[in-house]
C-alpha cells in the first residue's frame, strides 16, 4: 500500500469551509441581535455549536416552531429548568452559560 495525492477532496473542503463561515456569520448576527434584546442567547449558542434549527430540533426532540418561539427573549426567560437543561445538554453548555452571551 502506498499513499498518493488525492484529488476530489478540494471541493468538499471548500464547501465545508463555506458552511462553517456561514454559521460563524449567523452567530455574529445573532449575537448582535441578542445584545440589542431582539433574540435570546439560545439562537447565538445554536449557531456557535454549528447547528441550525433542524439539527437543534432533532437533538432536543422539540418542534422547530417551539424552538423559534424560544428565540424570543421574553419566552426564553420563562423557560422551565428541565427545558433549559435539555437545551444546555444538546449544546454542550452549562445552565449558566446557556443564559449568557459572551
Amino acid at each position: 500500500m502506498r499513499l498518493v495525492a488525492s484529488r476530489g477532496w478540494e471541493v468538499e473542503e471548500i464547501v465545508t469551509r463555506q458552511a462553517v463561515q456561514d454559521l460563524e456569520r449567523l452567530a455574529r448576527e445573532a449575537r448582535e441581535r441578542a445584545l440589542a434584546g431582539l433574540t435570546s442567547p439560545l439562537e447565538v449558542h445554536m449557531y456557535r455549536a454549528r447547528m441550525d434549527l433542524a439539527l437543534l430540533s432533532q437533538t432536543t426532540g422539540l418542534w422547530r416552531w417551539r424552538i423559534r418561539r424560544h428565540f424570543r427573549p421574553q419566552v426564553f426567560a420563562r423557560l422551565s429548568c428541565p427545558l433549559r437543561r435539555r437545551y444546555a445538554d444538546a449544546l454542550g453548555l452549562s445552565l449558566e452559560a446557556l443564559g449568557r452571551i459572551d
